[in-house]
Parts: structure tokens; C-alpha cells; sequence
């Protein structure tokens, strides 16, 4: 979720209150130390600035999670990039790189994406 926060270079209001709302409410989430939020979010500052960073980082995504929760991961990747009200480009080309890394059926991400810009949408 930071990664996707952070992809475009700005870290937006809406997006860490989403992150917050999300780690807080969901149960994925129960059992997760909250304390441990500003470290992750220091570790993915740190591997953006290296040049195989991004590699490093799914690495690390990839062994802290079952392959059961990748649809997840990428259901609270798209909540946190719809969450400000625009998708700009470097966001959608780093959920197109989620999509391929975590290998998310295409039809799935489609149902997950609608689902996410339903959630978001305003009057």
C-alpha cells in the first residue's frame, strides 16, 4: 500500500488516511503490529531510491505472504491508488507491475479495479 502511495512521488492525505482506515479495520490486519508501519513505510522510501529496488521489494512481499492473500494485496494496492480521486500514470503502470509480479489473473484485476473505483467514487 505505501509502495503504490509513494509510486508517483507524492505521498497524498487521502492515501495514508486510507492505508490507516485499511491496517485499522480490516482482519487481515488483526493481528498486525501498527507500531511496525513507520519502519515499512521507511524500508520502501529506502528501496525506491535503489536501482533494483522495486525487485527487492516484491521479493519482500512475495516471502512475507501466502499466495492466498496476493488478490488481496493487490485489492488494497488499487483501494490506496483510487483513494485520492486520480489515478495518474506511474500509479497504473506500478499496479500493472503488482498484477504481473503477484500473477493476477487479468480478469480478477479487472473485478478488483471495478471494485475499488466503485468504492471511491464521489457525487
Amino acid at each position: 500500500m505505501v509502495a503504490v502511495s509513494v509510486s508517483d512521488e507524492t505521498i497524498r492525505t487521502a492515501e495514508l488516511v486510507t492505508i490507516e482506515e485499511l491496517v485499522n479495520h480490516l482482519p487481515v490486519f488483526a493481528d498486525y503490529d501498527t507500531d511496525r508501519m513507520k519502519r515499512v513505510s521507511q524500508t520502501v522510501f529506502d528501496l525506491f531510491e535503489e536501482e533494483d529496488g522495486l525487485d527487492a521489494l516484491f521479493g519482500l512481499i512475495k516471502n512475507a505472504l501466502p499466495d492466498r492473500l496476493f488478490e488481496t494485496a493487490y485489492a488494497l494496492a488499487c483501494d490506496v491508488a483510487a483513494a485520492d480521486g486520480l489515478l495518474r500514470q506511474t500509479e497504473l503502470e506500478f499496479l500493472m507491475e503488482i498484477r504481473y509480479q503477484l500473477d493476477i489473473d487479468r480478469l480478477h484485476a479487472a473485478a478488483i479495479e471495478r471494485g475499488a473505483r466503485a468504492r471511491h467514487m464521489v457525487l
